[in-house]
């Protein structure tokens, strides 16, 4: 998603929301800066990252060469796993987001943060969404949860259950940690985009890490103005995915309407805990 919230379409938008991502009008400096960011992040991640993610980044040829087109990037992603990606002017309604999703297309901004905003920029941007996003979206498995997650989101609509479902993709898609043997590995989107929460998240003593529970998950508030303070982790994708798919929400939201609600640094007697974490990035600032 990107840089502006609109309420209504705004001229030039579909009715669907999407614009064209007008490639030819980035320029030099912004392709420049994408490389930069680009080449950080790849040489970083490779012994940190899940080797899907990697794999993704080859097969679809996203490379250091500039903002990708993306009508060259949906066509060879489409004859993966039939998803594209497509440009929309701002953040998007719910229920807009949910159908782009449910039938795999993927909302992107195509806008680029400024040279200022390299380590950290709180709203999405193009490298955010296609570099963070989209090589998990050529793994079958990872591209189905996708799809499921955005049909799940119509479904939350109705039970008014969106904030629950939110917390679900913060905590997977954007913020996740996968098992990997004995280890961890990165696989949410807003880490993996990040050159400094690529480290936070699997190297500080500061966060928890939880064995991934998808009730749970979505019990837990969480941060969008810093790092984690907990990191779910996900046993595979499989699983993941067999959770969603197999599980009746409907019963689940009605829970969630009546019980307690957690903290992003909470931990329960029943988690399954990795990394009992100090929390001493989330607290410098009251140490002070």
């Amino acid at each position: 998603m990107a840089s502006h919230v609109h309420q209504m379409p705004p001229e030039g938008a579909s009715s669907d929301w999407t614009i064209p991502q007008n490639w030819s009008a980035y320029t030099p400096e912004e392709h420049a800066l994408w490389d930069v960011l680009f080449e950080r992040q790849c040489k970083l991640l490779p012994s940190r990252v899940t080797p899907a993610f990697m794999e993704g980044l080859d097969i679809l040829k996203l490379s250091d060469s500039g903002i990708p087109n993306f009508e060259d990037l949906s066509e060879r992603l489409h004859k993966l796993t039939g998803w594209q990606v497509v440009a929309v002017p701002g953040l998007v309604p719910d229920e807009v987001f949910f159908d782009h999703l449910a039938n795999r297309r993927f909302v992107a901004g195509n806008f680029i943060r400024t040279p200022e905003q390299i380590d950290y920029l709180q709203e999405p941007d193009v490298f955010h969404d296609v570099f963070g996003h989209v090589p998990l979206l050529a793994h079958p498995v990872f591209a189905d949860y996708m799809q499921a997650y955005g049909q799940g989101g119509l479904k939350a609509m109705k039970h008014n259950a969106i904030h629950n479902l939110s917390r679900l993709y913060w905590y997977t898609v954007e913020f996740g940690l996968i098992k990997d043997g004995d280890d961890m590995k990165l696989y949410g989107a807003g880490i993996v985009s990040s050159r400094t929460e690529s480290i936070f998240a699997l190297d500080d003593a500061s966060p928890n890490r939880i064995g991934f529970d998808m009730k749970r998950v979505m019990q837990t508030r969480y941060r969008i103005d810093d790092f984690q303070q907990t990191y779910f982790v996900i046993d595979s994708f499989e699983d993941l995915l067999t959770q969603t798919v197999e599980t009746d929400f409907a019963p689940i939201y009605a829970e969630l309407a009546t019980e307690a609600e957690y903290e992003p640094a909470d931990i329960l007697p029943t988690d399954r805990v990795y990394t009992q974490g100090t929390q001493a990035w989330a607290n410098r600032v009251t140490d002070n």
